[in-house]
Formats: structure tokens, sequence, C-alpha cells
């Protein structure tokens, strides 16, 4: 019977950058959770993600009720509901037994959790206190939840599309300088031409950000320079306008990834837990201090937090655009 350690979940499962309240609120209860459940159980990805699925329910029971207790109560649940949910995931890597269907019952799972959780939150507040900024922040809160995933989906393909145009123009085939409609799910007519050449070698090209991002300790000058590239291939770096208008960003970013977390510091993980888990027991505080409540400042602070991430996300895509345009001219020429 196989027996793994802490240390074959942390090298097996973790992922190399993740959100901070992953790294630190997290992982650390859910690794030992999945040794023990992985050495001692047969329990498979899919029951678990179960499991945090009847959390997720119990939690926003608690939520509608209202009470101070229930609002701790139901923050509880919702963090233990995403450690589970990090769990199924980990067991998964590590014992090779996930699927593709469960990834899908992961992800519907997932998002059921935290507009159920929310939505029992802000009516039960708004039926508790009979205020109607609890409703009024229901669609922003929606809202703002959608745009996170949509935009980060549509920013991924449009970077996925520049990287393989770039690997095109290296390599010295014909390509369209335009960036590929991130709507399509057709993959690009150049992006695989040289799998079908044959004996065609990998394309001699890395990505400045995908290096440092998994080795956070390189020197950035050598890096652009190629001197730390591995195999010599030729180093593209299409965040450059970013950099040099944020001096201070590659080091921070370098610090942060040095323990794996990643530097949108306020990702949908992040808004789903101060709406959920923060948000709810600040309750305890209107107990011992002469406040109300602290839900909608708490929520009006994190919806305003997402909303200058992504537009943070969206300004360092625009400049990216530009920078590839410039590197792909030059590869060109």
């Amino acid at each position: 019977m196989t027996s793994f350690t802490l240390a074959d979940v942390r090298e097996r499962t973790y992922k190399s950058r993740d959100a901070w309240w992953t790294v630190f609120l997290v992982d650390p209860l859910a690794a030992r959770l999945v040794v023990w459940t992985a050495n001692r159980t047969e329990i498979t990805p899919n029951q678990i993600t179960f499991g945090a699925g009847v959390l997720g329910l119990g939690s926003a029971v608690c939520f509608a009720l209202g009470d101070w207790y229930w609002l701790v109560a139901g923050a509880l649940l919702f963090h233990l509901s995403f450690v589970l949910d990090c769990m199924d995931g980990k067991i998964a890597r590590l014992k090779n037994n996930g699927s593709v269907f469960g990834a899908w019952v992961d992800f519907i799972f997932d998002r059921i959790r935290f507009f159920g959780c929310m939505m029992a939150l802000l009516i039960g507040q708004w039926a508790a206190t009979g205020e109607v900024v609890y409703l009024m922040l229901m669609p922003v809160v929606t809202f703002l939840d959608l745009l996170r995933y949509l935009n980060g989906s549509q920013v991924a393909k449009t970077r996925q599309s520049m990287r393989e145009k770039l690997r095109a123009a290296a390599e010295g085939r014909a390509v369209d300088s335009m960036v590929d409609d991130p709507e399509s799910t057709e993959t690009p007519k150049d992006a695989d031409a040289s799998a079908d050449r044959p004996g065609a070698e990998a394309p001699p090209v890395v990505f400045m950000e995908e290096v440092l991002r998994d080795n956070p300790d390189l020197d950035h000058d050598q890096v652009r320079s190629g001197t730390q590239a591995a195999g010599g291939a030729r180093v593209i770096d299409v965040h450059r306008g970013f950099s040099t208008r944020f001096g201070w960003y590659e080091g921070v970013r370098d610090r942060l990834l040095r323990s794996r977390v990643r530097p949108h510091l306020f990702s949908g993980i992040e808004f789903e837990m101060f709406i959920c888990v923060v948000a709810p027991l600040t309750a305890v505080v209107a107990l011992v201090a002469p406040v109300s409540s602290l839900i909608v400042p708490v929520t009006v602070l994190s919806c305003a937090a997402i909303a200058a991430f992504e537009l943070v996300i969206i300004y360092k895509l625009w400049l990216a655009t530009r920078d590839f345009s410039t590197e792909l001219a030059r590869l060109q020429g």
C-alpha cells in the first residue's frame, strides 16, 4: 500500500504560484488532511467535491438565519468547504484518479456555492435589518464575479495567441500581425504548423515572464540577454512596457513568487473569501465595539479591490499588445 508523505503532497500537488489566501490559510491544513485521506481511505475526488458542496449548503443556511452566531458558523463552514474544494484536486493529482467530468463538477459546485452563500448572506441581512443596501450589493457582486471570470479567460487566450504568433515569426513562418479573435475556439493556423513538418524542432523561443515565474531568483538582465535561457533559446519580453513604467513591480513579484504567491493579490479567491468569510466574521466586532455591522463596508471594499486589480490586468495586457507588435515587427524584419 502506498504511503504518501507531506513532502509528496507539496511536491506533486502544490501549484508553483497560487492565491495568498490558499498558500497561507488553506494549503497548510489541506495538505495534512490529504495525507491522512490518501493513506487511510478510498475517498475519491468527486466524493470530496460533494462534501464541499454539503458544507457550502450548510454555510448558506447559516447566513440566511442572520444572527451573529449563525454568521460566524456560516463563515467557518464556507472556509472549510473551500479547504475540501482544494483537497479534491490534490487527491486527484496525488493518486492520479481525477477525471474530466470531475473537473467540470468541481467548477460548477464552486460557482453554486459562492453565489448561493453570497445571496443567502445579503438577503439574510436585509431580512434582519430591513436595509435595502444589502439587496443593492447583490447585482454588483454578481457582475464583478462574472467580469473577472470572463476577463481572465479572454486575457489568457489573447496572451496565448500572441505567444504563438511570436514563436511562428521567430521560426521564419508567415504570420498575421493581428491577434486572433479571443472568442474563437479554433487553434491559430500557424500555432501548430511546426508539428506538421517532419523533423521539426521545438520553437527556439521562451518568454521572459514564464522564465521568471518558474525561477524568480534569476537575474532579470541576464534572462533578457539570453545568457540564462535554457538551450540557448531566444528570450522575448512582451511586458517590458509595464516593467519600465513600474520599476518596483519585478522586485515585488519575485519576492511573492518565492513564497508561491502570485502578484494578483486580490483575485477571485480573495474576493469570495472576503465576502463569505471576512465580512460575516465582522459580526463579532459589532458585539464588542460601538459600530454597526461591517458587512457592507467589507463587501464594498472587496468590490473595489477586485475591480482595481482587473483594471490593472487590462492595462498590463494593453501594454503587452503594444510590445507584441514591436517585437513581431522586429522578428519579421
